[in-house]
């Protein structure tokens, strides 16, 4: 309003201006640039305007400045309040301190655990903080150094308010301003007692993630055993069956051997011994003695091999790192699945002679016997019901190709295929477990399961498994 008074003084004290508006009331600059170019102002009442236009403008200014200045000043104690709630909540141990080691300051989870007032521990040195010697250098040394690298996870005691001291694990970490400079350090770190526990509980869950995954592993197992029961049951009953009828013909052996030893040890006369001998024809039954038992041997070692595998396959899984022949895995688990299903499921195997990997046999023939079983059952509703397997030797890798003549995998479904619990089968058919689990095997062993359609039909599945090098 000072302008006013100058245009007062200009104009004569108390009198009033042509508008009969007194000095001392107040009027706009473009109300005064008004009048004066209506009372023909002179060359010095332009200057004078000019001056109060000036002024004007630096009002102006200046109140634009004071409200960002107050809009900052808002943004500057809510985010002041932000970072005092954030420090306030943390459970991590904070200092603040310069280069000196003069501490600026800490958060409440240290007063708390040491036991003293947080602002106490302002403008006090680091290095009484710490409750032994051995700490007190080695937090001499970070501010000797002060290289600005940050230093991670180095154990050091503090002291508690009442003596006692308290391990912790720290991580420090350099503070610089806005130009670059180094200010000092920033120290953050939590109770080791705290972190053993929290690694213990972290061991635990991974220990209880591995139970689980080979509970679902050995339950899939069982679950496809019991669909295979009856193929285990037929590829069993051949060798016993065997054995069972040959046991069966060496028993009137032994009792055919037994009369005619009777007779050979008594007084029977020579002539009827002969008789006797022909009768019972001892001759042939010693030429057939070897075959007997060269084919009861044979059948109990095929028996005994049949419960092995058996044994391998519902087994819980264990690291198992071993060489063996991946062809026989195939053929064996081929067997098994063709004999349990209920149609005409005819497999054609195309495979080199030996194919040697590394890894579990009883979880690589898990993985095939899934395979086989799902060509199976994708086969069960089509004309023709075919599965065939070819292997081949790429670089250092055994590949193996399964083909079936089914209807394909829809598009959908390709990318859900490996997912855990994913499955087409009406409910009883499946799990949803096989391929995923199959697919987990295959990448332990370091290979891959891929999964696809062929070009002339059907779905193919390709297993990739690297070699067992000599």
């Amino acid at each position: 309003m000072g302008y006013i008074a100058l245009m007062g003084e200009k104009s004569g004290s108390g009198s009033a201006t042509p508008d009969g508006v007194k000095p001392d009331e107040p009027r706009s600059a473009l109300t005064v640039e008004m009048l004066a170019a209506a009372a023909g102002a002179t060359a010095e009442d332009g200057i004078w305007l000019d001056v109060i236009r000036k002024m004007d403008e630096v009002y102006n200014d200046l109140l634009q400045y004071e409200v960002a200045l107050e809009e900052k000043n808002a943004t500057l104690e809510d985010t002041q309040q932000f970072i005092s709630s954030v420090l306030t909540s943390m459970s991590d141990l904070l200092i603040v301190c310069n280069r000196a080691g003069v501490i600026e300051s800490v958060n409440e989870a240290l007063a708390s655990l040491l036991g003293v007032d947080a602002a106490a521990m302002h403008g006090r040195m680091i290095f009484d903080l710490f409750a032994d010697e051995e700490s007190r250098q080695h937090a001499g040394r970070l501010f000797a150094e002060q290289s600005g690298e940050p230093v991670e996870d180095f154990e050091m005691q503090l002291k508690a308010a009442n003596g006692s001291a308290i391990p912790v694990s720290l991580n420090c970490t350099p503070r610089y301003n806005g130009v670059g400079k180094m200010l000092g350090l920033v120290i953050t770190g939590r109770p080791v007692g705290e972190l053993r526990r929290a690694y213990q509980a972290l061991r635990r869950a991974h220990e209880d993630l591995k139970n689980t995954q080979q509970q679902l592993v050995h339950s899939e197992k069982m679950a496809s055993l019991g669909r295979l029961v009856a193929g285990v049951a037929h590829e069993l009953n051949n060798p016993i069956s065997f054995v069972y009828g040959n046991t069966l013909a060496m028993k009137r052996y032994a009792e055919r051997l037994g009369t005619y030893l009777a007779a050979v040890h008594g007084d029977m006369p020579l002539a009827e011994r002969e008789a006797l001998r022909r009768e019972l024809r001892i001759d042939r039954l010693l030429d057939d003695l070897p075959s007997l038992i060269d084919g009861t041997v044979e059948g109990a070692e095929r028996t005994r091999d049949i419960v092995d595998a058996l044994k391998r396959f519902s087994a819980t899984d264990r690291d198992e790192r071993r060489a063996f022949d991946l062809v026989e895995v195939i053929e064996r688990a081929v067997q098994w699945v063709c004999k349990a299903s209920a149609n005409q499921f005819e497999v054609k195997l195309e495979l080199p002679a030996v194919l040697t990997v590394l890894g579990s046999a009883g979880q690589l023939q898990q993985v095939v016997m899934n395979l086989v079983q799902n060509a199976a059952d994708a086969t069960e509703n089509s004309r023709e019901r075919r599965l065939e397997i070819s292997g081949r030797v790429e670089e250092r890798d055994a590949v193996v190709e399964f083909r079936d003549s089914g209807p394909g995998i829809p598009a959908g479904n390709l990318d859900k295929l490996f997912d855990p619990f994913f499955t087409t089968k009406p409910v009883g058919r499946g799990t949803g477990l096989g391929l995923a689990i199959s697919y987990g095997i295959v990448e332990r062993h370091g290979g891959r399961l891929a999964a696809g359609n062929h070009p002339k039909g059907g779905a193919l599945f390709t297993l990739r498994l690297p070699l067992a090098q000599e």
